[in-house]
């Protein structure tokens, strides 16, 4: 049994600030939920049986040691237990899990550690559980503010359900973030305006919102190819694009990346790893890790089918199936790819350590004179709103 009153990780710290650098996090994936979305192509697993959660406990532990040994010494700046649905994790779980990297790595007190949480999952006592174990930042699944909406998303929860668990969160966690997703069947602008001023007057500092995409081998994806779920098109989903940003301007909670916003100093530190292009740890069945070896980043890919990554953690000591090394093109690509989604954009200087070269002034001096892009002084890059729109097409001219 854990003793809550003495989790190795801090519970009480004040939230360190954002430094401006990459960082290292550590990304420990839940597989399990209580339902599969229509629309999820995430790795997320429906058992109608109890999940051993100690053998699980156990064998995040064990990958966690082989990872380890894999990135030598860090500091962590950020822990996100991701899933599936992590709330569905015990609290001794959750405290087993932070002790464990604990462990492993140097966490300094007051990092940012966040939990994702679907509100038809959230008891108090649960939350406070999470809380005691040290989690300070939790991501609930909200996704819609109607419940037309949310039956049709396939969500277990109602508009009900979801305020609960937002005033949950906001009583015992200091950060706090929910997602939802637009660009909905028949979803006018007025419609999601609306929606979008009454979430804003929910949250606390950050929102992550998603247009609805449909992803092969989803069972929306099925209905979409037979023409019995009609999305918005090219045209109304740049318009509900274009109110998002708007209005979360207004606000106070712009963005910071193009579905996220936040008001200044609450942007997401562990997602900010990712974009900045940092080393991160993948633990669990299906993570993705990148880790730096020398000139090279090794990316890690699991196992991503629970029971399959469990027997290979318990024979190998872990469940990695692929290890990709990543030379300097690559990651330049990579680092491109990722950076130019922020509003603060790229580092010209690393992306040219990396790549060896300058960007073609060709394509450059095409993307500025139709304000795709633009320069931050002489040392980033970042994409216009205009940009944001077409971002792949974007990343992929200056790639070249």
């Amino acid at each position: 049994m854990v003793n809550f009153d003495t989790p190795s990780i801090s519970r009480d710290a004040a939230l360190l600030p954002d430094t401006g650098e990459p960082g290292f996090g550590v990304y420990v994936h839940w597989p399990f939920c209580a339902a599969k979305c229509p629309y999820c192509d995430f790795n997320s697993h429906v058992r109608h049986q109890p999940v051993d959660q100690e053998r699980f406990t156990a064998a995040f532990l064990k990958e966690m040691a082989t990872v380890r040994s894999m990135s030598g010494p860090k500091t962590v700046t950020s822990i996100f237990l991701g899933g599936g649905t992590p709330s569905l994790m015990k609290p001794e779980t959750v405290s087993a899990i932070l002790d464990g990297i604990a462990r492993h790595w140097h966490v300094p007190d007051g990092i940012e550690i966040t939990m994702e949480a679907n509100p038809s999952s959230v008891e108090a006592e649960r939350f406070r559980g999470y809380r005691a174990a040290g989690v300070n930042r939790v991501s609930l699944g909200v996704q819609a503010l109607n419940d037309r909406d949310l039956k049709f998303l396939g969500r277990l929860h109602d508009v009900a359900d979801a305020l609960k668990a937002i005033r949950l969160a906001r009583d015992i966690f200091p950060r706090m973030s929910f997602d939802l997703i637009y660009a909905r069947p028949e979803q006018t602008v007025e419609e999601w305006e609306k929606e979008l001023r009454q979430a804003i007057s929910y949250a606390v500092d950050h929102l992550s919102l998603y247009q609805l995409t449909i992803e092969e081998g989803t069972p929306f994806y099925g209905l979409h190819k037979s023409g019995k779920l009609i999305v918005p098109d090219g045209e109304q989903s740049a318009l509900l694009y274009e109110a998002t940003q708007e209005i979360t301007a207004r606000e106070g909670m712009p963005a910071y990346e193009v579905s996220n916003h936040a008001r200044p100093g609450a942007e997401s530190r562990h997602n900010l790893t990712y974009w900045r292009y940092g080393d991160y740890a993948g633990i669990g069945p299906g993570a993705h890790g990148r880790l730096t070896r020398g000139p090279e980043k090794l990316a890690t890919a699991t196992e991503r089918k629970p029971e399959t990554w469990l027997d290979m953690v318990e024979r190998d000591g872990h469940g990695i199936l692929d290890e990709e090394r990543l030379g300097f093109e690559e990651q330049s690509d990579e680092l491109l790819l990722m950076g130019l989604r922020l509003r603060e954009g790229v580092d010209l200087a690393r992306w040219q350590q990396l790549s060896g070269r300058d960007l073609d002034p060709k394509r450059e001096e095409f993307l500025l004179e139709h304000k795709f892009i633009e320069r931050i002084g002489n040392s980033r890059l970042r994409c216009t709103p205009s940009g944001m729109l077409i971002l792949d097409s974007v990343v992929a001219d200056l790639a070249c």
